[in-house]
C-alpha cells in the first residue's frame, strides 16, 4: 500500500506542485488549508508523514504541530514543516515542539521529497523493537506509547520517549549528541542550540524517570547510553 503523505499548505500552486511529485514518486498525497482541517485529517487518515506550513491562516503551524504531538492518535506521526522565516529560532521552536525537519522556501521538490523518505526510514528503523522492553523497574511498551517505572505511568512528551526508545535500541552502544540530534530532530544546524536542547530533554527524562534515572549515563565530551544491567 502506498504511503500517505498529508500536505497542510495554503498557497494553491505549492500544494499542486507537491501533490504531483509525490504521486510521482508512489506516495499518496492528501491535502489541506488550515490547521483545523489538518489536526481532522491527521487523525481520519493516519498519514505515513505530515508536511506543514508554518504560516497558515488561523493556527498556525507551531501551534498544529504542538496539538498533534500531544494528540494520542497524532503523536507517533513524523512532521516536516516548510517556512519562509530565516530566523532559526522560529526553527528551534517547531523542532523542539516535535517536528521531525524543516525546510526553508523556496525550495526543490526533489529535496523535500529526499527529507521526507530520510525521515520514514528513521521512523521504520526506530520501530524495529520489541513490543515490550523491561530493566529492573522500567517498562515500555512501544506499540502503547508508554512508560512505567515500579507498575506506576510515567508522563513522558513525545520527544522524550523518542530519545529513551532510541537509546534503548542500540543495545548500549553510546549515542553522540549529533546522533541523537539527527535521528529524532533531524536538523544538523546550529550545533550549540542543539547540543542544548539534548542535555535539557535528558534532564527532564531523568528527572521523570526517578528511580531508574541512572540507566541513562553521560558519556563525557561524546553524548549517552543506556544502561540495561541489574544492580
Amino acid at each position: 500500500m502506498m504511503e500517505k503523505i498529508l500536505i497542510v499548505e495554503d498557497e494553491k500552486d505549492i500544494v499542486k506542485m507537491l501533490e504531483y511529485n509525490f504521486k510521482k514518486e508512489g506516495f499518496t498525497p492528501l491535502s489541506v488549508t488550515n490547521g483545523d482541517d489538518a489536526l481532522d485529517a491527521a487523525v481520519r487518515h493516519q498519514p505515513g508523514l505530515i508536511i506543514l506550513d508554518l504560516m497558515l491562516p488561523g493556527m498556525n503551524g507551531l501551534e498544529v504541530c504542538k496539538a498533534l504531538k500531544n494528540e494520542r492518535k497524532t503523536s507517533g506521526i513524523p512532521v516536516i514543516m516548510l517556512t519562509a522565516k530565516a530566523q532559526e529560532s522560529d526553527k528551534i521552536v517547531g523542532l523542539e515542539l516535535g517536528a521531525d525537519d524543516y525546510v526553508t522556501k523556496p525550495f526543490s521538490p526533489r529535496e523535500l521529497i529526499a527529507r521526507t523518505k530520510a525521515v520514514l526510514r528513521r521512523v521504520k528503523e526506530k520501530d524495529k523493537l520489541p513490543e515490550v522492553f523491561k530493566a529492573g523497574d522500567l517498562t515500555l511498551d512501544f506499540s502503547r506509547i508508554s512508560v512505567m517505572v515500579k507498575d506506576k505511568l510515567v508522563e513522558l512528551t513525545a520527544k522524550e520517549f523518542e530519545l529513551l526508545k532510541t537509546l534503548i535500541g542500540v543495545k548500549g552502544r553510546v549515542l553522540s549528541r549529533d546522533y541523537l540530534l539527527d535521528n529524532i530532530w533531524g536538523f544538523d544546524h546550529a550545533i550549540e542550540i542543539q547540543t542544548r536542547t539534548v542535555d535539557v530533554h535528558i534532564r527532564t527524562l531523568r528527572k521523570k524517570l526517578k528511580s531508574e534515572a541512572k540507566r541513562i549515563i553521560t558519556v563525557k565530551n561524546y553524548g549517552y547510553r543506556f544502561d540495561r544491567e541489574e544492580d
